[in-house]
Order: C-alpha cells, then sequence, then structure tokens
C-alpha cells in the first residue's frame, strides 16, 4: 500500500450528535469519529455510528436514534439539522461540510429521541387543507377533463413535495407552541385546487387558510423557499392561496351587506 492509500485508510470523519433520551427531556451532545469514505453521506456515516456506537473518549453509549428510508431525496424522513442548517441527511455528502459535522434534530417539531421528531403538525395540517381528491373509487368515472401543458407542468413540480418540513423549520413563524401550517400545506392547498375534481373543494380548502394557524400568519420571510430539497416555488403557491383567501373575504363582505339589506327590508 502506497503512502496516498495509507493516508485515505486513516482520514476520518468527526460528528457532534444532539442525544436526547425522550421529549421534553436534557439534551447533550456525543462526539463520535468514522472511517472516511468518499462520497460518503451523513445517512452512511450515522450506520457506521450505530454499529459501532463509541464516542471519541472510548465510552460505548446507546446507537443514535434517526429517521431515513428511502435514502434517495423522496421520503423526506431524515430531514434534520447539519451544522445549523436543515437539509436531507441522504444527500448531504461529507465532502461538502465543515468539520466537526454537527447533527441535530429538527427544532419546530417535538423531539422524539435523539434526531428523530413527531411531524404530526404536518400530517394534521394537510388534514385541515384537504391535501386529497375525494373519488370513492367504487365505479369507473371515465376519462377525466383535459388539462392544460402549462397546468401539468405547474401541477408536477407542486405533486414532489416530500413532506420532510424542511420549511417549517426555516419558518420564522412557525413555533413548537403555535399553530401555523406552513408553506408545504399551503402548497399542497394549491396543488389540489388546481385539480380538475379538486376543484370541486377548492372553496373549503380556500377557507381552511383563513382561520387561527392560517395564511395570515404568514410573515413572508421566503426561508421556506430556500430550503426545500425539491425546490418547489413555495412562495409563488403562498401568494397564489393569499389571493385566493383575499376574494373570498371580499366575497363575504359583499355577500354580508346584501344580506343587511334584505333584513333590513325597504327604508
Amino acid at each position: 500500500m502506497d503512502t496516498a492509500q495509507a493516508g485515505a485508510t486513516s482520514k476520518t470523519v468527526t460528528f457532534r450528535i444532539w442525544r436526547q433520551d425522550g421529549p421534553g427531556g436534557e439534551g447533550h451532545y456525543d462526539e463520535f469519529r468514522v472511517p472516511y469514505g468518499k462520497g460518503s453521506n451523513v445517512v452512511s456515516c450515522l450506520m457506521e455510528i450505530q454499529r459501532n456506537p463509541v464516542t471519541v473518549q472510548g465510552q460505548k453509549v446507546a446507537p443514535v436514534v434517526w429517521d431515513a428510508a428511502c435514502l434517495e431525496e423522496v421520503c423526506g424522513s431524515c430531514a434534520i439539522n447539519i451544522n445549523g442548517r436543515v437539509r436531507m441527511a441522504c444527500s448531504a455528502l461529507i465532502d461538502k461540510l465543515e468539520q466537526p459535522i454537527t447533527l441535530e434534530p429538527m427544532k419546530k417539531f417535538p423531539v422524539v429521541r435523539d434526531l428523530t421528531v413527531d411531524r404530526q403538525r404536518m400530517f394534521e395540517s394537510l388534514k385541515r387543507v384537504k391535501g386529497w381528491i375525494p373519488v370513492d373509487g367504487t365505479h369507473n368515472l371515465g376519462p377525466g377533463p383535459r388539462q392544460s401543458p402549462k397546468d401539468q407542468a405547474t401541477m408536477y413540480v407542486l405533486s414532489t413535495c416530500i413532506s420532510c418540513g424542511s420549511c417549517l423549520e426555516a419558518c420564522p413563524q412557525v413555533t413548537l407552541d403555535n399553530t401555523f401550517v406552513g408553506a408545504a400545506p399551503i402548497s399542497q392547498a394549491r396543488l389540489f385546487n388546481m385539480h380538475p375534481t379538486g376543484k370541486l373543494n377548492a372553496e373549503e380548502r380556500t377557507r381552511s387558510l383563513m382561520g387561527p394557524g392560517g395564511i395570515q400568519d404568514c410573515g413572508k420571510a421566503q426561508n421556506c423557499v430556500k430550503v426545500c430539497p425539491k425546490e418547489i416555488p413555495l412562495v409563488t403557491s403562498i401568494a397564489v392561496m393569499n389571493r385566493e383567501v383575499s376574494k373570498l373575504v371580499i366575497k363575504d363582505i359583499f355577500f354580508q351587506e346584501e344580506e343587511s339589506k334584505h333584513t333590513a327590508g325597504p327604508g
């Protein structure tokens, strides 16, 4: 083995990882070193630590807990804070990260353990905006309405959302104790409102964004679009849905005025 090969073999990567036994518990950092591998991502290094959870001080500890599934930036489950920025661990390459590499759980979701968080608020928000098409599937509905290539292209990009929660993590308006739905559910409301069948429930979806925790809580910081791993135009979706909400507000005002006139009767 020549000198270059020996150097590559002995090279290591240092990780500083947040450890927390459970929700609301005290936390601390453990430091680990793993062998360097060209092209390695953060998840592969976490797997190496899981196989041999020994800190740099030589103490054997419990394996680090984190979420991952597809390893292809599709499932969205491996989103964590890497060196202070929310990223997908599967696509974060160690060659492009400063060491020591600090791994922390997302802070806008309750910690379950270590790097794993509870994303239930995202799924509750998707239920709030009715992020689905209400088709029972019990009979053949025939071919659907034609869609323009422009709408198809827009909807495809919106449909790539993986519910990772990165946009909520980066949003200054989202906190652990508030109900703001965040950019992803707002964008999904736009997606399903564009669907030919989804348009039947478009007003209901739009109204779901008018209450507490709705679109009016957005501070227009635009952090969401900067961290989205799928590069979804979230700011555009927020602007579109904000316009639809404004239309409904104006509609309601005129409706109330007409109702008042009829109630008052001839003067």
